[in-house]
């Protein structure tokens, strides 16, 4: 997938993610919803079975992932992964 199409599907991501609250504390909020729910759903793809599977696969893809999406906190947490369950 290019960076193009990547954009482009975040996207449009986002719009359908952007009604789903945020269950996170907004001062204390350090990942944007939409990339946790884009990185855990690309792991899942990836063939990933859990929260570590799903930090692992953004650490690996990092370069790849910050090119199209937001990563103000970096990759989130196994931990972060799990309390947006």
């Amino acid at each position: 997938m290019s960076i193009a199409q990547a954009t482009e599907l975040t996207e449009k991501m986002v719009l359908v993610f952007a009604q789903i609250k945020d269950p996170g504390v907004a001062r204390t909020r350090v990942h944007v919803l939409t990339d946790i729910l884009i990185i855990g759903i690309l792991s899942v793809i990836a063939g990933g079975n859990g929260w570590e599977d799903m930090e692992n696969y953004g650490v690996s893809k990092c370069e790849w992932l910050e090119q199209f999406l937001a990563l103000p906190g970096g990759i989130p947490s196994a931990d972060t992964f799990r309390l947006v369950e």
